[in-house]
């Protein structure tokens, strides 16, 4: 029999790891994304912000500049409550690498102004430090429902 190359081992072990990292950001990535979902469909900023970091960034589309630190991304978040109602949130599964999980989303809403209903269907790519969403970024597109 052949000694198991050392590279080999190496892999394997980095395998081992991945496997159960991958797990464990899994399962962080389903409740955080859980707690920011009822916040959004609750209008409830503080349990929107208590899913991030100290210092998060927050990216909109992937064509608009990135938000930062706390501040900026609660106000971006103030307007929830102010001009959507009746707002629907389901994310389906988590996919995990290190500290990155993303999800597929479905956010419906009626416009408080208007009344119209608005369909709101993208992705969440979120980078995880320390229990928390460090960055975020939310590719999506909407449409009246």
């Amino acid at each position: 029999m052949l000694p198991v190359a050392h590279h080999e081992l190496v892999a394997q072990a980095r395998d081992d790891m991945s496997e159960s990292e991958e797990t464990s950001t899994r399962e962080l990535g389903r409740r955080l994304i859980d707690e920011f979902g009822t916040g959004w469909s609750r209008g409830k900023v503080a349990l929107i912000m208590g899913v991030f970091s100290a210092e998060p960034t927050f990216q909109e589309s992937p064509f608009s500049e990135p938000i930062r630190g706390t501040r900026a991304v609660s106000e971006y978040w103030a307007d929830v409550p102010m001009n959507q109602a009746e707002i629907t949130f389901v994310s389906g599964e988590i996919f995990a690498a290190g500290p990155w999980f993303s999800t597929e989303f479905k956010c419906t809403f009626r416009r408080r102004r208007t009344g119209e209903w608005v369909d709101t269907r993208g992705a969440l790519f979120c980078e995880t430090e320390g229990g928390l969403i460090s960055e975020m970024r939310m590719y999506w597109h909407r449409v009246p429902a």
